[in-house]
């Protein structure tokens, strides 16, 4: 059976945010497990998302741009919803969930009336990124476990390792170190928020 298109929600409501700019409030109180809207938008390819935003301020984290698969990303800035000004935040309420080749924001926990939603957009970095990239990606969500920046921590080598080296002897699979889902900016191997391939 499909699952509805969820363009609007009683669960949500959008307005300022000490964040960032426009952010979504819970209307009521949201069980935990809750899908609570769908990441709505333009379905455009990865080249065509980078062109379009070719003239990005590189400067400039602001994006609507959703990595749904390595062909597809959603440009909620063309025709978008509510789910588009879901903030970052690096100890959210909330995930993006891919199913069926939709994006869908549902809540990890309960979120009372009037709290702000937020994920982390776990926004993938690049070799050639500016040594000013985690200034330009700050985060403000004001989480005590807020690592500063909207982006994926770097990988320390000897963290990765020796991570590896203690999975090994325990037979268990070594910690994740790259983004699940995630912006990413110019690749098109993970699902989640992507900037612009400039910045």
């Amino acid at each position: 059976m499909a699952i509805p298109v969820m363009k609007t929600s009683a669960w949500i409501r959008v307005r300022n945010s000490k964040i960032h700019g426009k952010g979504v409030f819970a209307a009521k109180r949201i069980p935990k497990g809750t899908r609570v809207i769908e990441y709505l938008g333009e379905r455009i390819s990865h080249a065509e998302a980078d062109a379009r935003y070719d003239d990005h301020d590189p400067n400039d984290n602001h994006t609507f741009l959703f990595i749904v698969d390595k062909k597809t990303v959603i440009d909620a800035g063309v025709g978008g919803n509510a789910a588009r000004f879901i903030n970052h935040c690096c100890d959210g309420n909330c995930e993006s969930v891919i199913e069926a080749r939709r994006v869908f924001i549902e809540t990890t926990r309960a979120v009372e009336e009037g709290e702000e939603l937020g994920y982390d957009y776990e926004i993938g970095r690049e070799p050639d990124d500016p040594l000013n990239v985690d200034e330009i990606f700050a985060c403000r969500c004001g989480s005590p476990k807020c690592r500063g920046t909207m982006l994926w921590p770097p990988e320390d080598p000897r963290k990765k390792k020796s991570a590896k080296k203690t999975a090994k002897q325990s037979g268990k699979k070594s910690p994740r170190t790259t983004p699940k889902s995630g912006a990413k900016r110019g690749r098109a191997d993970a699902a989640g928020r992507k900037r612009s391939r400039k910045s």
